[in-house]
């Protein structure tokens, strides 16, 4: 007599949650260049995007500051790991295809890979981001 409601109550529970489920898995967005921003922004409040530029799948995601230096961000889940990239610790190659990037961090290994872009156009210009972020301070010397 008690397995009939102990089965109900099982299919009643199972009901309720495929419905969760589907209601988390509607509400879960992708990654987009608005999310990054945002968290970039969470991580460091103090730096000013000026530029940003995807990945062609859009899993990441390199800018440039304010005031010269570059960041990157890599998208795990609905959130971005954000890093900012100090004076040589990041090394930078091409690759055979043109549009892409091979990117190591010295102090970060695990974002480590080949990053592709949409054009060459734009590869080149985050290279110069990542290569031109790092140009030591040099006195101005005096003309004699």
């Amino acid at each position: 007599m008690g397995w009939p409601i102990v089965i109900i109550c099982v299919l009643i529970a199972a009901m309720f949650y495929m419905r969760m489920k589907a209601r988390a898995d509607k509400d879960r967005r992708e990654p987009d260049a608005g999310i990054a921003i945002l968290d970039f922004g969470r991580a460091f409040p103090d730096e000013a995007i000026r530029a940003i530029h995807a990945t062609a799948d859009e899993k990441a995601y390199f800018v440039r500051l304010h005031d010269g230096k570059a960041g990157f961000m890599a998208a795990h889940g609905t959130h971005f790991v954000c890093h900012l990239i100090e004076a040589g610790k990041v090394n930078v190659g091409n690759v055979t295809s043109g549009r892409g990037l091979s990117v190591h961090f010295t102090d970060f290994s695990h974002l480590d890979g080949v990053y592709e872009f949409e054009s060459p156009d734009i590869a080149a210009e985050v290279s110069l981001w990542l290569l031109g972020s790092f140009h030591p301070i040099f006195e101005p010397v005096q003309a004699r």
